[in-house]
């Protein structure tokens, strides 16, 4: 399985919007999560959202639920992080994860460990 690949990361001032985009490489018939993870300069890397392939469902950060949605185009293997009203601390590199064993029972999005292919990440600052 090849790595997700993101893009769409820049420089944008406060209360702006910007979109990501992560490339996957399968699992597009199955219920397993695309998360969307960022980390900024010393701190660990923290949980934003995510959407599961098959159902649809999303899941996000407390701090962004409301301004941030998550989508996705299965003809296309792709997953959108659309980012509103942006503020100085969604700054960070911004990472897509998915996971390559599909037969696990159940997955928790939220969690790190949940998954196990990471893309390179792209940088995010919001800054006036």
């Amino acid at each position: 399985q090849v790595q997700p690949v993101e893009s769409g990361g820049g420089w944008v001032q406060p209360g702006d919007s910007l979109s990501l985009s992560c490339a996957t490489f399968g699992g597009t018939d199955t219920n397993i999560p695309v998360g969307w993870f960022r980390q900024s300069p010393g701190k660990g890397r923290e949980f934003v959202a995510a959407i599961f392939w098959s159902t649809g469902a999303t899941f996000f950060k407390d701090s962004v639920r409301g301004r941030f949605t998550v989508s996705k185009d299965n003809a296309k293997s792709t997953v959108y992080l659309q980012m509103n009203s942006l503020k100085a601390e969604d700054t960070g590199v911004y990472y897509c994860a998915t996971v390559k064993d599909t037969t696990k029972p159940y997955y928790i999005p939220a969690e790190l460990k949940t998954y196990d292919s990471w893309g390179r990440g792209t940088q995010v600052t919001v800054s006036s």
